[in-house]
C-alpha cells in the first residue's frame, strides 16, 4: 500500500470528571454516526461506547483527572485513546462475585480487537482499537505481554 492510498481522520476532546462520561458517549457516538457506524455496525458501535465509558470512568475515578478522549479512523481500526494524568499504567483485576467494580479492562478486552496501555511523562494513555466485523481477527496484548 503506497502512503497515499492511506486515509486518516480524528477527534479529540477533553471531558472533565463533572459529567465527563454521559457527555463522552455522546461525543463519542456522534463521530461513529458521521462514519456511518451506527447504521453499518451497530454492535461495534455499542462496544466502542462501553470502552469509552469504562476508559473515561477510569481516569476520573481512579487518576482523579479529566480524561483526554481521541478517536482516530485510519481506514482500518477505530482507535480509543483516553489519557489521564495518573500515574503508571493500569493493571487489570480480578473481582470477587460481590464486587461492585475492577472489570473495566476485562470488558475493554472481551469488546475491543486489540488493546495497550502504556506510561507517559504526564500520566498514562489506554488505547483499544476496534475493526468492523470481518476485516481482523482478534488479539489483544498489554505492554506487559
Amino acid at each position: 500500500m503506497s502512503d497515499a492510498s492511506l486515509r486518516a481522520m480524528g477527534w479529540a476532546q477533553s471531558f472533565p470528571i463533572s459529567g465527563g462520561v454521559r457527555e463522552g458517549r455522546q461525543w463519542a457516538r456522534r463521530h461513529l454516526d458521521s462514519l456511518g457506524w451506527t447504521r453499518e455496525a451497530p454492535e461495534t458501535v455499542d462496544a466502542v461506547l462501553l470502552t469509552v465509558s469504562e476508559l473515561i470512568t477510569n481516569a476520573h475515578r481512579h487518576a482523579h483527572s479529566s480524561a483526554q478522549l481521541v478517536l482516530t479512523w485510519d481506514s482500518r481500526c477505530l482507535h480509543v485513546s483516553v489519557h489521564d494524568s495518573g500515574e503508571g499504567a493500569p493493571v487489570p483485576r480480578t473481582p470477587d462475585a460481590t464486587s461492585t467494580g475492577g472489570r473495566g479492562l476485562a470488558l475493554i478486552d472481551a469488546v475491543s480487537d486489540d488493546w495497550t496501555a502504556h506510561s507517559t511523562r504526564h500520566g498514562k494513555t489506554v488505547t483499544a482499537c476496534f475493526t468492523l466485523p470481518d476485516t481482523a481477527p482478534r488479539h489483544h496484548r498489554s505492554e506487559d505481554d
